[in-house]
């Protein structure tokens, strides 16, 4: 199904929004991701950009999920604290701080604006450059 939805991609020269929690599936059919928590997106880039090089700590702890392809290997996952607010109430400031590992007071206070740090590349984070977030396959 997937290969077909890319052939008719490039044959008809379609834009496809293509919606999935499964990392794997995104990184094969997609050009840009799109990462979103609580309805806002969060994250955005070239797909190898935002794999590599998250900006967001929602983006990181969800890499950190990917299963590694080496059944040997035991990842550090993230695990995130708390409950999912509802998109009807969400918190004041940034959607993710009261799950957020890095969250300080300007988070729960400001809404972070969606901005473009690296050509391409929009995160919505106080700290987005001043993190190191790691990608998949560690640090880079």
């Amino acid at each position: 199904m997937l290969n077909l939805l890319q052939e008719l991609q490039a044959s008809l020269g379609l834009t496809l929004i293509f919606v999935a929690h499964d990392l794997s599936v995104v990184e094969h059919i997609s050009d840009r991701i799109a990462v979103m928590y609580v309805g806002k997106i969060v994250e955005m880039a070239e797909t190898n950009e935002l794999l590599h090089h998250p900006l967001h700590p929602y983006t990181e702890a969800l890499l950190s999920s990917i299963p590694p392809a080496d059944p040997d290997m035991h990842p550090d996952r993230i695990r995130l604290q708390g409950e999912v607010p509802s998109p009807a109430n969400p918190p004041s400031g940034c959607v993710f701080h009261p799950r957020c590992n890095y969250a300080q007071p300007v988070c729960s206070q400001q809404s972070p604006e969606l901005v473009e740090y690296a050509p391409g590349h929009f995160a919505s984070c106080h700290f987005a450059k001043e993190l190191g977030l790691r990608g998949i396959g560690g640090l880079e």
